[in-house]
């Protein structure tokens, strides 16, 4: 392609959204490019209970269509395309996908997003899609009236297992800390203490995944006194973190040690022109509302740099 944008993101996640709004309603030549449908992980997050103005019972989904909808209105160009390789060292960089198309920008905004922590388990993989799964919005209902295990105690744990009590029959949460002490936030540590279908089993952690065909139980270990003991299920969710989707990026901007993008208060990274925002940076917290605000910090810094630098 000839046309050279002033801001092309990378991700049509939230924040890849926001900087899409605030790119084009500042009237500069604005894309993004992703991989499937926008909305990143929020696209598939059944409800969203903190995102402010919003109340209870908001769906990610619908949220995500809307921001899409919006930074179209302000004419944000948004492609399907899979980006394989990046060249930003020039003032113009260059943006090559799958397809062959290849785009150029004066800036760009890394929106790269992150995917769900993998354990190595014994039987996650040979399970996935057969009992173990990553995404409570995605497989809830295949677990209708049924027993599954979350492993994890964050936010996403114990909000996605109040999420499974509308489906499961039961849904026992595993974690690997004392009675009582978990990592999420205390409303929902409250809401999941007082629901009567979840249980838990704590000082744990999960061994392993057995079945036959499909997932039918799992091995936990207690980690104060070694005992192993066996639970029936029929599903198994793991809800421990998140990976960072750079690896298209390394050795092209400076990474942290566990491969988030670098960044400064303007979500500027080592390389000039260069902006990353939401869950791929590093930061202290990844939620919607930080990605949002990620994206329109970049879209405002790079409209300042393209000021400075004579876009034209």
């Amino acid at each position: 392609m000839s046309k050279v944008y002033d801001i092309l993101i990378i991700g049509g996640g939230p924040g890849g959204l926001a900087a899409g709004i605030y790119g084009s309603r500042s009237r500069l030549e604005t894309a993004i490019l992703q991989k499937g449908k926008p909305g990143g992980q929020a696209g598939s997050t059944e409800e969203l209970e903190n995102y402010p103005g919003f109340p209870r019972g908001t769906k990610g989904p619908a949220l995500m269509e809307a921001m899409e909808e919006h930074a179209r209105s302000f004419g944000t160009e948004i492609y399907n395309e899979e980006v394989i390789d990046l060249e930003l060292e020039e003032k113009i960089k260059l943006v090559k996908t799958r397809s062959g198309h290849e785009y150029r920008s004066r800036t760009v905004i890394l929106a790269l997003g992150a995917v769900p922590k993998s354990l190595n388990i014994k039987g996650e993989i040979p399970f996935l899609g057969k009992g173990v799964s990553f995404c409570a919005t995605c497989d809830a209902d295949f677990f209708e009236g049924l027993d599954v295990v979350v492993v994890g105690n964050g936010d996403a744990a114990v909000e996605e297992a109040m999420y499974l009590t509308k489906f499961a029959e039961t849904v026992t949460i595993i974690v690997r800390r004392a009675e009582g002490d978990l990592r999420c936030n205390k409303t929902s540590a409250e809401r999941a203490f007082t629901n009567p279908k979840i249980k838990w089993v704590w000082n744990s952690v999960l061994e392993e995944i057995k079945g036959n065909g499909l997932v039918d139980s799992v091995v936990i270990k207690n980690i104060k006194t070694g005992e192993l003991s066996v639970m029936e299920t029929n599903g198994v969710f793991f809800f421990v973190g998140t990976v960072p989707k750079t690896d298209i990026i390394n050795g092209k901007v400076d990474l942290n040690k566990q491969g988030y993008i670098i960044t400064n208060d303007l979500m500027e990274t080592s390389v000039s022109g260069v902006y990353a925002v939401g869950d791929a940076r590093e930061k202290y917290l990844r939620q919607v509302v930080t990605a949002v605000s990620d994206g329109a910090i970049a879209a405002v810094a790079a409209e300042k740099y393209l000021a400075e630098n004579d876009r034209g």
